[in-house]
């Protein structure tokens, strides 16, 4: 037989069933086609080897010698494709590792996490939280969502996730008397993004109000809950707002929003892109926040 003309997937598969079941009528009822359709395919099979593969009487069929040889080389060649198979289905129940900035965490994913379970329960993922940008690194994790400016980098896929804008929040107390005084107030900082309240007071138009001074926190998550206990006013990420502004008890400073080209992104090596789990967190991920960011 010439490598170049193999036979038909399904006559083989037709004449794999017929062999192992002894009857045409059964194969079709487990292919789910004629016997006519089984008997067919069989026939071809023989003609494209030139060789009887059953003899056919009152009892049913009977494999040839050529028949039994080809009836085991078939069964071990699909066995081994059925252990392929299962193998690529354990690998898409394999835990997910996922670095994630860790505001990201507990104001997008949390809120997002019991949903995610109910839409796609087969997949296992470990969270790794880091507010260190060096800690987030694609080669440490089958994925990061982390800060990027989302640009194409040889070797990783990047997927943008929502945009980084900035906006200033403060407890209620601060605007009873009228807008904020940001001279005035106590700036509140947050450690890993030390430059946030010198930009956005640039972009809105305070470049003489001083950004130095005021209480620092190693977390932007702490920095808006001091805010919110009223010790002054922080930075926060728009796009990271809860809708119900910790109920209440943190309001928009200033209307002004200073948009970034920075992005929150999701981010993996090339190598994962056929990854089944990798991709089914990918895709939903991207779908849900494009759902949110649409309302």
């Amino acid at each position: 037989m010439s490598w170049r003309r193999l036979p038909p997937l399904h006559a083989i598969r037709a004449f794999e069933a017929a062999a192992r079941h002894r009857s045409m009528t059964r194969a079709a009822e487990e292919l789910g086609v004629t016997p006519g359709a089984v008997s067919r395919h069989v026939r071809a099979l023989e003609e494209h080897l030139q060789k009887a593969l059953f003899l056919r009487g009152a009892t049913g069929l009977t494999p040839t010698s050529a028949g039994e040889a080809l009836a085991l080389a078939t069964r071990d060649g699909l066995d081994r494709i059925a252990d392929g198979a299962s193998g690529v289905r354990l690998q898409r129940l394999r835990p997910l590792s996922i670095g994630v900035y860790g505001f990201f965490v507990s104001r997008m994913l949390l809120p997002l996490w019991t949903e995610l379970r109910s839409a796609h329960p087969e997949l296992a993922i470990d969270l790794h939280t880091s507010p260190n940008p060096l800690d987030l690194l694609p080669g440490r994790y089958d994925a990061v969502i982390a800060v990027s400016d989302a640009a194409p980098r040889a070797g990783l896929i990047t997927h943008p996730l929502v945009p980084i804008s900035t906006v200033p929040v403060c407890a209620p107390r601060w605007l009873k008397r009228g807008p904020l005084d940001f001279a005035a107030v106590p700036l509140l900082h947050a450690r890993p993004r030390p430059d946030d309240w010198r930009r956005w007071l640039d972009h809105v138009g305070f470049g003489s109000v001083p950004a130095q001074g005021g209480s620092s926190f190693e977390s932007i998550g702490l920095a808006i809950e001091a805010a919110a206990a009223g010790m002054g006013a922080a930075i926060a990420i728009e796009a990271l707002l809860p809708h119900d502004p910790m109920r209440r008890k943190l309001v928009i400073a200033h209307p002004v929003v200073r948009p970034t080209r920075r992005s929150f992104v999701l981010q993996y090596e090339a190598r994962l892109v056929d990854e089944p789990a990798l991709s089914t967190f990918a895709d939903w991920l991207m779908r849900r926040l494009a759902r949110d960011r649409a309302t």
